[in-house]
């Protein structure tokens, strides 16, 4: 029995780190912080476990990714950047266990672009990485969607006169819509971008399609709440 019982544990913290993902996402989609952190700890344990295995260690990645993104939608700078760090290592041990997998490279780049709004000071230093990072995808997948919709939402956020801007991102969303025009995040972001540009309308529609390809999510919800009709 005493055998047994370290084995059904481990078994049990896979199962978890199995099931996560979807569990991870629709807790995204509430903004349900709370689950997200729930769930965390057997991922954790599962990378900590499989410190060779650079799935585990991108799942980990992402599941601080989105417990990032929910703390920031809920206005929690601090928070988000706390998470994103501790995904920054399981995202970087991802990249040096198969660095030639694109999107161990994105979801490093979109954690260190998530780190920025919390600490302008650190821009500069995760403004590189979240750049050279989502680059190094991009070079590795040039049609990988997600990577084009993460370089738009690190132009979003990259001043102008560093090299970024709206105008940049909205070209880098319209390259991942047409790879995947079914992608409700790059249709949220779209609409972000295109109310930064003052084209309410249009942004509006970007929001009720995001809605449309995922009902479920809370951000774009009010994102479309607060843009004028014009």
């Amino acid at each position: 029995m005493r055998v047994l019982m370290p084995l059904v544990a481990a078994a049990a913290v896979a199962a978890t780190a199995l099931a996560a993902p979807a569990e991870l996402e629709k807790a995204r989609d509430a903004q349900d912080r709370a689950a997200i952190e729930k769930l965390i700890p057997a991922i954790a344990s599962a990378a900590q476990r499989g410190s060779n295995d650079a799935s585990a260690q991108y799942a980990l990645a992402v599941a601080e990714s989105y417990l990032s993104e929910v703390a920031l939608e809920l206005r929690d700078k601090e928070g988000a950047a706390r998470a994103a760090e501790a995904g920054i290592k399981a995202a970087e041990r991802a990249v040096q266990l198969d660095p030639k997998k694109a999107e161990h490279h994105r979801i490093l780049g979109a954690l260190c672009g998530q780190v920025i709004p919390a600490n302008v000071l650190a821009g500069i230093k995760y403004g590189k990485c979240a750049l050279e990072a989502v680059n190094k995808a991009l070079e590795l997948d040039p049609k990988s969607a997600e990577a084009w919709m993460s370089h738009g939402v690190g132009n979003y956020y990259l001043p102008a006169q560093f090299g970024g801007g709206a105008d940049k991102a909205l070209a880098d969303l319209e390259k991942a819509i047409k790879l995947n025009p079914k992608s409700a995040e790059t249709q949220l972001w779209m609409g972000v971008v295109l109310r930064k540009l003052n084209r309410n309308a249009d942004a509006r529609k970007a929001f009720q399609r995001s809605l449309e390809l995922n009902p479920n999510r809370l951000w774009a919800k009010q994102q479309l709440e607060k843009t004028p009709a014009q």
